[in-house]
């Protein structure tokens, strides 16, 4: 009867305990990538290798796949004529080899593209051929090997079906029009949304060249030109800073000086080129932009004394001669750099030419280390022209 009595208290014991939560287990600790291979029928089984970039994850898997990780976004690159895992989780995005009749609505995504030799994937644009800087992005258009098929906020939905999208990249102004990404999504069309305008070093936004080789069966090409470009700017790493102050900048229509903040790549590449940014100081201010408009007055105290002043024509046009720069902002003639004569002018073609941010720092590095303005060779700048 003893035993018979303690089994029964073992038993109700077991039934009013049984269904409660254990207070000691632990809350799961896996990552998004850990995660994946529990839910799905392939396993992770190795990081991809990035040595500069901050805003993608690559994750190598069973099967040849890919796991790629842009901020929350997760797209799974599947080999051609692979089958797609069982059992993956709503919020990732299968991309399946062969990557076709692309939509581009992100510039900066072109160049990487061009230097990988994938043009061909790309038969949609979110450009207009006379908005492109890029020679060969331009022909491409007006050959027809490209079309026109609306910019981010107002596709043609119609012709990017009918052409048989296989994937839409664009970059994060479609989140001012979500109902945009819904939609081709409700087309079937996976949409990429890319984050390289978001790294704050140069390196790292060229080293989203490998993510496209990923995409479009061209690692080999990406891996070989990022390390040539890393080469390019290698010895100037080197090399002591100059004393060479600069500042980057453009004047707005209502007056006001748009600069890049403190911790912008621009800014890092005037210091890898032997320089120093003079607004070392401007911190972010509460949103996400590169830039940051200042007065008149808040330009005038922080770049009067610089000692090289780029103007930067990618978001007012270009300018050639003093006198259209005074005539933007007469008090640039107290500022000691346009007294010197040293002001330069990027070409409009700077930023979608986004592979080639070594030829700038390599610019840079001869306005710093000229004599004078005078001494620099003129023919060997690819984005900087002297400002006479």
């Amino acid at each position: 009867m003893r035993r018979l009595t303690a089994l029964l208290a073992a038993l109700l014991l077991l039934a009013f305990t049984g269904c409660a939560v254990n207070p000691a287990q632990p809350e799961s600790t896996s990552s998004p990538a850990q995660a994946v291979e529990t839910q799905a029928d392939f396993q992770v089984e190795s990081a991809y290798p990035l040595e500069y970039a901050k805003e993608f994850t690559v994750d190598e898997c069973t099967g040849g796949t890919r796991l790629i990780t842009i901020q929350n976004a997760r797209y799974l690159v599947v080999p051609e004529n692979s089958t797609v895992p069982n059992g993956l989780s709503e919020d990732i995005t299968v991309l399946q080899k062969p990557l076709e009749n692309v939509y581009l609505v992100s510039t900066s995504a072109m160049d990487p593209i061009l230097k990988i030799d994938a043009l061909s994937a790309v038969t949609l644009s979110g450009t207009s051929a006379e908005n492109w800087y890029l020679p060969e992005a331009k022909e491409a258009m007006e050959n027809g090997e490209i079309s026109y098929a609306g910019k981010y906020s107002a596709p043609d939905y119609e012709l990017i079906v009918s052409a048989n999208c296989g994937l839409a990249i664009e970059n994060t102004m479609i989140y001012h029009t979500p109902e945009v990404k819904e939609q081709l999504e409700k087309f079937g069309i996976p949409v990429l949304v890319e984050r390289s305008s978001y790294e704050s070093d140069p390196l790292a936004r060229m080293e989203w060249v490998k993510l496209y080789g990923i995409l479009f069966d061209k690692e080999a090409e990406a891996e070989t030109f990022f390390n040539e470009q890393v080469q390019r700017i290698r010895p100037l790493l080197e090399q002591d800073t100059t004393d060479k102050t600069a500042a980057f900048f453009s004047v707005t229509s209502n007056n006001l000086v748009t600069v890049r903040k403190s911790n912008d790549y621009v800014a890092k590449m005037i210091g890898m080129a032997g320089g120093k940014y003079v607004f070392s100081d401007l911190s972010d201010n509460g949103n996400n932009l590169a830039t940051i408009n200042l007065s008149l007055e808040e330009f005038y105290a922080g770049a009067k004394d610089a000692d090289v002043l780029i103007y930067n024509s990618t978001i007012e046009g270009e300018i050639k001669t003093t006198e259209q720069l005074l005539s933007k902002c007469p008090m640039l003639a107290d500022f000691k750099a346009v007294q010197n004569g040293n002001v330069w002018c990027t070409t409009q073609s700077l930023f979608q030419e986004s592979m080639e941010l070594p030829d700038l720092i390599l610019d840079m590095n001869r306005v710093f280390t000229a004599e004078s303005p005078n001494a620099v060779n003129e023919d060997e700048l690819k984005f900087l022209t002297h400002v006479s």
